[in-house]
């Protein structure tokens, strides 16, 4: 760069030696590297699931790196962060996806600052990394009995299991005999089936995921059968197959669980749906919060509290138990308030049976 006068240029030198000085300077030249290249050597350096890897590289292909993709990591500027996330806002795609771009976005570039590429991050868009998901609808019981009674007999089995053991998809679908005891009534969650190109297994996202739940008596039968007839043999056998006993994906079963749906006039029920009920399911039974977060899986009280759903007759429930309770209490209360007052020659006090008078009725000294 020149200057217009010396002055000007001692004056940027004397900043520049200032910097230095005090380990605030950056090198201009540090950024020089493209966000797509930058941004795939940082989902190279992380020990990522394999699902969060897909997740992540999916974000950067089809929303990120369009935009971002050539653009050197130093030159990114809010501005452009803040047109990007408008234009996308604007397109059909869904606000959740964007939340979870623009995090992904923040995520690099926090450690384009860590890395002294940048000074600071760009990604300052107050509340943009939260997810705006709307409310899923609560299923009853009968409900999802009606479910299970719709799809094959062959998946009976996988919707109550996924109901009322809590379990997501890729638990659910990567569950091995050894890890179901009936006996027990327990499931264990050790493996989860992820769907990259083919059907891969692999442990669970998080710690919190690995987890052993309590199975209710209600489907033990029909997991029994369902064992008879359906699953592959031998203790690392999957208890959930296609009907050639290979590993179950989402495309096959989907077509038997849209006619399930339309069959029991539940057309915007997803299949994670049945775990929303199933967590529903346990609160009202009374688990504790800390109790639903090991069911589920979950390491923090924020993503527990996302499937705790009140139901309209449960929360009518509550309302009538607690009017029932204010009622007996203000019976109590009125019934007291009616007594007479008592004879005050009937009472202790420095009365006959007084500890302290010289009565009969009295200890004596």
């Amino acid at each position: 760069m020149t200057f217009a006068t010396k002055k000007a240029a001692e004056r940027w030198l004397t900043l520049k030696e200032a910097e230095i000085v005090q380990g605030e300077w950056f090198d201009p030249d540090a950024g020089s590297v493209h966000f797509a290249e930058y941004a795939e050597q940082w989902v190279e350096e992380r020990d990522l699931a394999p699902r969060s890897a897909d997740l992540y590289r999916s974000l950067l292909r089809l929303h990120l790196n369009p935009t971002f993709g050539d653009i050197l990591v130093k030159d990114i500027k809010e501005s452009h962060v803040r047109a990007w996330r408008s234009s996308r806002r604007k397109s059909k795609v869904g606000k959740s996806t964007v939340a979870k771009a623009y995090r992904l976005l923040r995520a690099v570039m926090n450690t384009a600052v860590r890395d002294k590429l940048i000074r600071e991050n760009p990604c300052q868009l107050e509340g943009a990394g939260q997810e705006e998901s709307e409310e899923r609808p609560a299923l009853s019981v009968a409900e999802v009995y009606k479910l299970a009674d719709a799809v094959p007999p062959r998946y009976r089995a996988l919707v109550l299991l996924a109901a009322f053991g809590s379990l997501r998809w890729g638990e659910a679908v990567g569950l091995r005999r050894r890890f179901l005891d009936l006996d027990a009534r327990t499931v264990t969650v050790r493996e989860v089936a992820y769907e990259l190109g083919g059907v891969r297994f692999g442990p669970p996202k998080s710690k919190a995921s690995r987890r052993t739940v309590q199975l209710p008596g209600l489907i033990a039968d029909d997991l029994r059968a369902h064992l008879d007839a359906f699953a592959n043999p031998g203790p690392d056998g999957l208890v959930f197959v296609g009907e050639r006993g290979n590993p179950l994906r989402r495309a096959n079963f989907s077509q038997y669980w849209q006619r399930a749906r339309a069959s029991t006039g539940l057309p915007g029920v997803r299949f994670h749906d049945l775990r929303h009920a199933g967590n529903t399911f346990a609160a009202e039974a009374g688990a504790s919060l800390r109790e639903l977060m090991t069911r589920m899986g979950h390491s923090s009280t924020r993503a527990a509290l996302i499937y705790l759903h009140a139901r309209d007759d449960r929360a009518r429930e509550l309302a009538d138990s607690l009017g029932e309770r204010a009622a007996r209490e203000l019976a109590a209360s009125t019934e007291f308030e009616d007594r007479p007052d008592e004879d005050p020659g009937e009472t202790d006090e420095d009365g006959p049976g007084s500890p302290t008078s010289d009565g009969s009725g009295g200890p004596g000294r």
